[in-house]
């Protein structure tokens, strides 16, 4: 994972340094599987579900990123893409995979602000890249999540 990549976001305004919470993180992966639970309940729309589900990501790309001490600065735009180009260096993800998160991002802005009507194929790949990342956060984050007592 490069710390200089994430230097460089910094440098640029991009990032900003936060103190590390194993509490915090452990919150926001609790965000993540609860959003994650949301969007499998077929009783909601397919909107709310790949909104739920798009959530779940970003919880999931914020935590990665706030393991290894950084945040998005929230006062500049794009930082929902910054955060999820991020995950090539904090989660190891490939390019290829933020392509397919960036479509979705996409997708979620069309749904959200010029009232798109959501694909059941792009609830489906959410949903997947949803429940990909958070094995994926499991498997790499796990050290740094507080032990249970």
């Amino acid at each position: 994972m490069s710390k200089e990549e994430l230097n460089n976001l910094a440098r640029i305004g991009q990032l900003d340094k936060v103190p590390f919470s194993a509490q915090l993180l452990q919150k926001m992966l609790s965000t993540a599987r609860i959003r994650l639970y949301d969007a499998q309940r077929t009783e909601n729309s397919m909107e709310t579900r790949f909104d739920c589900a798009y959530t779940a990501i970003r919880a999931i790309a914020d935590a990665a990123l706030h393991a290894r001490g950084w945040r998005t600065s929230t006062n500049r735009p794009g930082h929902h893409q910054t955060t999820l180009q991020c995950l090539v260096h904090t989660l190891d993800v490939t390019p290829v995979t933020i392509r397919v998160l960036d479509a979705l991002r996409k997708q979620r802005n069309l749904s959200d602000y010029e009232g798109e009507m959501v694909t059941d194929q792009a609830l489906q790949e959410c949903l997947q890249q949803a429940e990909m990342l958070i094995r994926l956060a499991d498997e790499k984050l796990s050290s740094r999540l507080p032990k249970d007592t």
